[in-house]
């Protein structure tokens, strides 16, 4: 069997789903391969974000706030729980119920788009007349050969494995667990070790610190967070330590890993001081990403490849083969399904000989931890780092009306502008719902907003994006509730 198609994507994750519907919303004859499965043999398209990342992970981090709150968090409205038990088995199970569902919404949208769809493994096998040879390798079947003008390989990325003494150290899903056996825990461990402190890890260790683990961070690096702003960094690591309980040890370094009685075993050492073992009956390793390009036989048709293994673009997403392009994880730039998305329009509209656009200052940054911490454009070390006279205006939610009323007032809302222009520069917020906040500051700075843009505009009372208004009013030194 074959099929010849304008554009053939391969990989069925945020870019490449997305890259495929748009394509064909744009008249072109599209065909999309992935080859994730249900545990049934059931398609299962859309990549480690919609099976075992973004998705499950909030389903479980929803769940656990609930339990939290159920236990704690309650007493202060007047609700009184008695007898509080968790049903970890049925936890599970919704999440993997909220992962089926975006599974078929996405097979839905194949079939109303009128998109090709085939569940398997795809590689390049060759150039074609005016295009390439993708194979189709399907279990059980015969492999099958696509056609098409132009590929859009969009095959993500898998998790980096902690590597030892020049050894890696490998996931079993049992002890050592990497984001996908991290969602899965049969049991609530009674410790639970984390290895990096960054987005994955964070959220993972907070999951299950709520649903009862002591929870021991290992962090490299020798500052927490280097990424977001440094004051919202500062705030979370109060929160975070203090506040919740979880042990973050900074710069340490990792120098065993051993399996201990029915447990793991880590031996490292932090900062200059004398190597510690710490016994954990769970790891979970989130030391960042690998692209995916093994298996893509990118070497049968010269497919460029650079020295992290990632497919080489330039800033449209084009290859070095014509009618070649690569969109997501694979590629340069930060490993985010939303990223992704955009970088998927981009290329679905080039290739129909449109102009697509993403626009990297303006893709916003999440962690789904609680409080949720998100930011969109510069920090204010990296204003200072490339001597840019800014102004910079702060809103603590504890002044926030709608923050007091939720019984949630940790955290703030900080916008940077331009000293001379007052034109938004950056926004930073961690608190309730920062991850929603987030898309004003978005807006605005797609829309090249000033601060006091952000301040005229009237906002609903009593909302938390007020604190988004009062923070641009005191860029202005203007602020009216603090």
């Amino acid at each position: 069997m074959s099929g010849q198609f304008d554009v053939v994507v391969i990989g069925g994750g945020p870019g490449g789903y997305i890259a495929a519907i748009r394509a064909a919303q744009l008249g072109l004859a599209t065909a999309c391969i992935d080859d994730g499965v249900t545990p049934g043999g059931k398609a299962a398209p859309g990549g480690t974000c919609t099976n075992v990342g973004c998705i499950p992970s909030k389903a479980l981090l929803q769940s656990s706030e609930n339990y939290e709150q159920a236990g704690h968090g309650f007493a202060e409205h007047g609700i009184e729980v008695k007898g509080l038990a968790l049903d970890l088995a049925r936890m599970l199970a919704r999440k993997d119920k909220v992962v089926r569902q975006n599974n078929e919404g996405i097979l839905y949208l194949f079939r109303k788009n009128r998109i090709a769809f085939f569940n398997g493994r795809g590689a390049f096998e060759g150039g074609a007349e005016n295009g390439w040879r993708v194979k189709v390798t399907v279990a059980g079947t015969e492999p099958q050969t696509l056609t098409a003008r132009h590929v859009v390989v969009a095959t993500g990325s898998s998790p980096r494995a902690l590597s030892v003494g020049g050894a890696a150290v490998p996931f079993d899903n049992r002890l050592v667990l990497d984001n996908a056996g991290a969602l899965a825990m049969p049991a609530v461990p009674k410790r639970l070790g984390v290895i990096g402190a960054g987005v994955i890890g964070l959220e993972m260790g907070s999951v299950w610190r709520r649903l009862g683990a002591e929870v021991t961070m290992l962090e490299m690096l020798d500052v927490f967070l280097p990424g977001a702003d440094e004051a919202v960094a500062n705030e979370a690591w109060k929160i975070f330590t203090r506040g919740q309980g979880l042990a973050i040890v900074l710069g340490a370094e990792v120098r065993e890993v051993t399996q201990a009685g029915g447990g793991i075993a880590v031996e490292y050492a932090a900062q200059g001081a004398a190597a510690r073992r710490v016994e954990f009956d769970r790891l979970i390793v989130s030391i960042g990403r690998v692209p995916n390009t093994a298996g893509l036989a990118a070497e049968t048709v010269g497919l460029e490849l650079d020295a992290r293994g990632a497919i080489e673009v330039d800033a449209e997403c084009r290859t070095n083969l014509p009618g070649v392009w690569a969109i997501g994880d694979v590629v340069r730039g930060p490993m985010l399904a939303h990223k992704a998305e955009e970088e998927g329009v981009a290329v679905a509209e080039r290739i129909a000989g449109g102009h697509g656009h993403v626009d990297f200052n303006t893709i916003p940054w999440v962690i789904y931890t609680a409080p949720e911490i998100a930011w969109v454009g510069c920090t204010e070390q990296q204003l200072k780092r490339d001597g840019v006279d800014y102004r910079c205006g702060q809103f603590a939610f504890a002044a926030n009306g709608r923050a007091r009323a939720l019984g949630d007032t940790r955290g703030f809302v900080k916008i940077l502008a331009d000293a001379a222009t007052d034109r938004v520069l950056g926004v930073h917020v961690i608190g309730p719902m920062a991850s929603e906040l987030v898309a004003e500051a978005v807006v605005a700075m797609e829309f090249h907003a000033a601060a006091e843009d952000i301040a005229l505009i009237c906002h609903a009372h009593p909302t938390l994006s007020e604190a988004m208004k009062e923070a641009a009013l005191a860029v202005g030194k203007r602020g009216l509730n603090a």
